[in-house]
């Protein structure tokens, strides 16, 4: 490739031939233009008759020059010239590319995909070979080697690229360098992530090496998107204390804190300020004892990092439970003993331990379990009730003796109880069995859903108090207490208002037991593990990737030992994540693997894409106007074009005429009119194109993979998925569009917005995808940069408010009846537009999510799913592509599925 600044010749081989212009030059000067033919009559008529125009015996000089303007035109359009907004410092070489894919680059990483991809493209253009260095050490322990590839090799790799999720060594770079000879023209560019290494030493080393081999670029982003670290969390008496590093002071700044449980439900948020001089902040998350222990890891808004994700072990250490028994040396009689049912929804999870309570306070526990039958003597009393101040968590349930004894044991309950009890038929009754009702936001059972199956026959009531609806964690559909908690000292008193045993109710029975007790375990303070003991390696149960995202464990990830861990060895053996069984996980953070956070001490460049346009299509379409100009001027020399006026007409019809043939309407680009009858023919699912080459391709593998399972499992009769530019295409023909959102795609210009607003109007579907698990609002926004970014794409458009999506929407069951809407991910809420009943036959024009909907969609050429999905492996890929279905129907069938007709069907289908 021959470069001159920002014009580039792709072939400058053919430039060669613009040495003959001088032989062309003296041709046209020797050749005259044809004689022109005069008629005349009789012979005797020519005697004294002077022609008023004579032929000349030379081509005319600015004819000689349009002609040798032809031919260089020509040349030029065959050496491909190519105008990049973004000019580089290219060469006639190879290309050297230094590549950062460690913890640090994930900001931004497809922006960093794409400079990558396109500065290959320039390298292959130029039939140049790519050497690839990446920063960061394998996933598979592999050491760190320059690898030496074709261009089309090198940006198939760089698409399939993904940041690792622990430091880079650019230490072994450098040493992967050592031996490399190349030529003098090959280009060096190093695609930093803008971080120190922990040593500026060895950024100063990899920087000088690559300056021995050439003249290096080194590319950086710009200071907004630096990185944000996060530390261990601490849990303390009130809640949890979170701490951050940024690696530059400055301006202040704002960000959100958001605490998880295992599940990703969201348990809170905190604002985290740092100040103009400060690189380090503190906030504190005020939390409840049931909410503080649920929570499994505190991730930044706006950061997509693993080093913006701290993890937290399962309150410290493992959680054995114990049961009290008047007799354990007595087995309990199946189906009808309290503890029957107790045992057997914790043992397959837990480590259970039976006996009696001296037994049992003289062991390390972390939760005990009364049965009604078993008395306490008052010195047992007192002992357990030190036990649960101590922080122990005490769960009771009712039965006979607790509804007669109403007082009993009364500073180890909840909250104060009615004499008697409350049955069908009773003094204090009820007409039929009721239902459980929704768990309230702060019981540490938000989240489950109840069961309608689970009927309940009798209870014991609570006292009414000011009090008693901040501590109860579940109601019956009348709205009295199922279940009550309350803080005692360091810990909590629990009280289930039924039986332990089927007698009272049908909840021993169900499946929903059993989540209730696994998160009462997850609300008590674990035992933390004695060190001496810890000599067994702990396996990987969840991991981290380069993104911060939580997932199952890796197949190259190996068992740590706690003294590892403990130091905080992160690499690709020990990938940051959770360590342990289920219900003992340990976590590994990656934060203490990096002990300084500082910019990159080097001068740089900022990183930017550059727009590429290829000229050669507009060298031709001028060459073909001087041609046919060309070709007017010869007519009118030889006199078949009269007059001045006729010949300056000629030639603007002739370039009127040229550039009607040149011209192409911008829809056509992306939708030629051979298409249009085909687009009008069958459904078709677009998808907007961002401009980032590697989402544009997922949009269309995953709206590929989803199309074909709605031709496998429905009646829809769907084509091709179609990309969509939103400023030149018409949106008429389909019926939802995919809309990823990244930080480089263009805003809309206010024609888009227009378009898009008509779209909208006329019943279109619009589903907006963040792929950012930390979205938790577009009406409002949350702080997240995807929420901030969506905003601005959406500008103008004309959008009502949002809301979750209720459980009762016809979303939920246009095909499949469906609770959530996962994607690639889960934890992200789905939000609908509110106010739809009477427009458009309910179907709501703007749906916006962010799971990733079209990774997990998306399919290979062989019909493979091109990536994982996390956490629910294949199921949860298969209710993704529920989803999907449920998406298309809806926006094809609109409220169908609420007809009142349909409703009795849909009842017995829930019933099974």
């Amino acid at each position: 490739m021959l470069s001159f600044g920002a014009l580039s010749f792709a072939a400058p081989w053919a430039l060669a031939a613009l040495i003959v212009l001088p032989i062309l030059w003296w041709l046209l000067r020797l050749t005259p233009p044809s004689p022109k033919r005069i008629g005349f009559p009789a012979i005797r008529l020519l005697f004294g008759l002077k022609p008023r125009e004579e032929t000349p015996d030379r081509t005319p000089w600015w004819l000689i020059l349009l002609r040798l303007a032809i031919a260089a035109l020509l040349i030029l359009a065959m050496a491909r010239p190519v105008w990049n907004s973004n000019p580089t410092t290219e060469k006639l070489g190879d290309l050297l590319l230094v590549l950062d894919n460690g913890w640090a680059s994930a900001n931004g990483w497809q922006e960093r995909q794409a400079v990558a991809t396109d500065l290959i493209s320039a390298a292959g253009r130029r039939g140049g070979k790519v050497m690839l260095l990446t920063t960061a050490p394998h996933a598979d322990g592999s050491a760190i080697a320059l690898r030496n590839m074709a261009a089309s090799e090198a940006a198939s790799l760089i698409s399939t690229l993904t940041p690792q999720p622990w430091p880079s060594d650019r230490k072994t770079a450098r040493e992967a360098l050592n031996s490399l000879s190349m030529a003098a023209n090959t280009e060096v560019v190093w695609l930093t992530d803008s971080i120190a290494s922990t040593s500026a030493d060895l950024d100063e080393s990899l920087a000088g090496r690559l300056r021995e081999l050439g003249a290096p670029r080194i590319l950086a982003t710009s200071d907004a998107g630096l990185p944000i670290l996060q530390l261990p969390p601490r849990r303390d008496a009130d809640g949890i204390t979170v701490k951050l590093v940024r690696p530059m002071v400055g301006a202040g700044q704002s960000v959100s804190v958001r605490a998880q449980d295992r599940e990703g439900h969201g348990l809170g948020t905190t604002e985290v300020a740092f100040a103009a001089d400060q690189a380090t902040a503190t906030a504190h998350m005020a939390l409840p004892l049931e909410l503080k222990n649920r929570v499994s890891q505190m991730s930044i808004d706006g950061q997509s990092t693993a080093a913006a994700v701290a993890l937290l072990s399962d309150s410290g250490g493992h959680k054995p439970i114990g049961l009290i028994s008047d007799n354990p040396s007595q087995g309990q009689q199946p189906l009808l003993g309290e503890l029957y049912y107790i045992e057997r929804a914790l043992a397959p999870n837990n480590e259970v331990r039976i006996g009696d309570l001296a037994t049992l306070t003289a062991q390390p526990l972390s939760m005990l379990i009364l049965p009604d039958q078993t008395a306490l003597t008052g010195d047992e009393v007192s002992k357990l009730k030190q036990w649960v101040e101590r922080g122990g968590t005490l769960v009771r349930f009712a039965g006979e003796r607790l509804a007669t004894v109403a007082d009993d044991q009364s500073e180890l309950l909840p909250v104060r109880l009615r004499r008697g009890d409350r049955a069908v038929g009773g003094a204090l009754s009820w007409s039929a069995p009721l239902h459980l009702a929704a768990f309230p936001d702060k019981s540490p059972f938000a989240g489950l859903q109840p069961i309608q199956d689970v009927s309940v026959r009798r209870q014991v009531l609570a006292e009414p108090d000011i009090d008693l609806g901040n501590r109860t964690w579940a109601r019956l559909s009348d709205g009295t207490p199922l279940v009550t908690g309350a803080q005692r000292g360091k810990g909590y008193v629990v009280l289930f208002h039924t039986s332990a045993n089927a007698d009272w109710s049908d909840l021993v029975l169900s499946g929903l037991f059993v989540q209730m007790l696994d998160r009462l375990v997850l609300t008590s303070e674990g035992i933390p593990p004695v060190q001496e003991n810890d000599t067994k390696p702990l396996p990987p149960a969840a991991m981290l990737d380069g993104f911060g995202r939580l997932g199952p464990a890796t197949a190259t990830a190996l068992p740590i030992t706690p003294a590892e861990l403990a130091k905080g060895v992160v690499g690709p053996r020990h990938p940051p994540g959770f360590y342990g069984t289920a219900t003992a996980r340990r976590a590994l953070n990656l934060s203490p693997a990096i002990p300084r956070l500082a910019p990159l001490g080097l001068a740089s460049e900022k990183m930017r894409l550059g727009a590429t346009v290829d000229l050669k299509p507009l060298a031709l379409l001028v060459v073909l106007l001087l041609l046919l100009t060309d070709q007017t001027i010869a007519l009118a020399l030889r006199g078949l074009i009269r007059g001045r006026w006729s010949t300056a007409a000629a030639i603007a019809v002739t370039f009127g005429l040229a550039m009607t043939l040149g011209y192409r309407p911008a829809q056509a680009a992306t939708v030629p009119d051979s298409q249009i009858i085909e687009l009008t023919q069958t459904a078709h699912l677009g998808y907007i194109r961002t401009g980032v080459p590697q989402v544009d391709a997922v949009s269309k593998a995953g709206l590929v993979g989803l199309t074909s399972v709605l031709l496998e499992r429905t009646a829809a009769d769907v084509g091709d998925p179609v990309a969509i530019d939103v400023e030149t295409d018409d949106l008429t023909f389909f019926p939802v569009i995919y809309w990823p959102v990244t930080a480089s795609q263009p805003t809309p210009s206010q024609a888009a917005i227009a378009k898009l607003n008509k779209y909208l109007a006329n019943g279109g579907l619009i589903l907006f995808d963040t792929a950012d698990q930390n979205l938790s609002g577009f009406s409002g926004g949350d702080g997240s940069a995807a929420s901030a970014r969506l905003q601005e794409l959406t500008a103008g458009m004309n959008l009502p408010p949002l809301r979750p999506v209720p459980a009762d929407h016809v979303l939920t069951r246009a095909f499949y009846l469906l609770k959530d809407f996962p994607g690639r991910w889960v934890g992200s809420t789905l939000w609908v537009e509110v106010g739809q009943d009477q427009v458009n036959d309910g179907v709501a024009g703007i749906i916006v999510g962010g799971n990733d909907y079209a990774a997990a969609w998306a399919i290979d050429n062989i019909g493979r799913p091109m990536f994982p999905v996390s956490p629910g492996g294949e199921r949860q890929r298969e209710m993704a592509y529920r989803f999907g279905i449920n998406l298309v129907m809806y926006a094809l069938t609109g409220n169908y599925k609420s007809d009142q007709v349909h409703v009795p069907a849909i009842l017995e289908r829930l019933g099974q």
